[in-house]
């Protein structure tokens, strides 16, 4: 892992779907092996922010580099293969398959994905669970399968929409523990949380993300000093 070696940089990215204009400018970067969030209220364009770098808005424009490429023209498989993983909010998981048979679907985009036993060890919940159907499968159970179902491609910039999101508070840690473990084995994570008491403690930098711009950015070690305009910005 080459902590502080750029992996991704967005530069001037304007998004759009149809004739809405939703992102006006986007600036951030992320480096190897950080977990970085966005902030932001509902609309502000975070959401939108992770779908432009797969390519997955009407149009955009601006810069994307990742790791390296010049990715702004390419199509969304071609952006995945340079080792994204997208977990969306709507999880997208296949209820007539079992477990375990969710987990053997996903493609390679990149060499070194996890054995199905990695990835048990970082979700026991799912090894209990590897013969039932998707759709038998908590709320919670199917959001970790979400995740873990990237890590199967050997993605190592992971892109997590919302994954707290109505989940019971046991759920949420058990994602916290395992975003902390993904951090370990060098993987590098971006989040979109509206859930601030789960983000905030994992987080190495903090995007704030207001009107489809990016209007502060700050490290972990500043949290406490922003506070009050987080307050203002977010209400928390």
């Amino acid at each position: 892992m080459n902590k502080g070696v750029e992996l991704l940089r967005l530069t001037d990215v304007h998004a759009w779907y149809g004739e809405s204009h939703i992102l006006h400018g986007i600036d951030l970067t992320v480096n190897q092996g950080e977990v970085v969030t966005l902030l932001g209220r509902n609309g502000a364009g975070r959401t939108t922010t992770l779908r432009a770098i797969l390519g997955l808005v009407g149009r955009r424009s601006g810069s994307l580099m990742v790791n390296g490429t010049e990715a702004v023209a390419l199509p969304p498989h071609r952006i995945a293969h340079l080792g994204i993983g997208y977990c969306p909010e709507e999880r997208g998981i296949f209820a007539s398959l079992s477990c375990e048979e969710n987990l053997m679907l996903p493609p390679a985009v990149a060499s070194g994905g996890m054995s199905l036993d990695e990835i048990y060890a970082i979700f026991p919940n799912l090894a209990e669970r590897r013969a039932s159907p998707g759709g038998r499968l908590s709320g919670g159970e199917q959001q970790m399968l979400s995740v873990a179902r990237i890590l199967r491609t050997g993605a190592r910039l992971l892109l997590l929409d919302e994954i707290s999101e109505g989940l019971a508070p046991v759920i949420v840690q058990a994602l916290g523990r395992a975003i902390r473990l993904l951090r370990e084995k060098g993987l590098t994570i971006v989040m979109v949380e509206q859930n601030f008491r789960f983000a905030a403690p994992l987080a190495d930098r903090f995007y704030v993300v207001e009107h489809g711009r990016v209007i502060e950015s700050f490290a972990a070690a500043e949290l406490p000093a922003k506070q009050s305009m987080l307050h203002e910005v977010l209400g928390v």
